[in-house]
């Protein structure tokens, strides 16, 4: 499966820069632990991207498509949520926190 197909359309890294809140289109998700990552902003030259990163907390930041996709663990890669629903990231944080 591939975790961002060029059908969905995400913003170049900086775009969303000036945006008071922008969108988090994507949700990747490993399914054998509890981190994620949502993206917003993303580079397919460098495979970078920019969003929230939800693993010991909750934050944004920048991480990388190619270190995500060599992710294993008990031999599972991480996954794209095909039912996510795009969402504003401050609603996002604010949902992430309160857990």
């Amino acid at each position: 499966m591939k975790l961002i197909p060029k059908s969905i359309k995400i913003p170049n890294i900086g775009e969303t820069e000036n945006e008071e809140n922008p969108k988090a289109l994507i949700k990747l998700f490993h399914p054998c632990s509890s981190w994620s990552w949502y993206v917003v902003e993303y580079s397919p030259e460098d495979k970078l991207c920019f969003g929230v990163v939800d693993g010991f907390e909750a934050e944004m930041g920048y991480f990388s498509l190619e270190e995500i996709q060599s992710v294993r663990v008990m031999g599972i890669g991480v996954e794209r949520d095909l039912h996510w629903e795009p969402v504003e990231v401050k609603e996002l944080l604010s949902k992430l926190k309160r857990r």
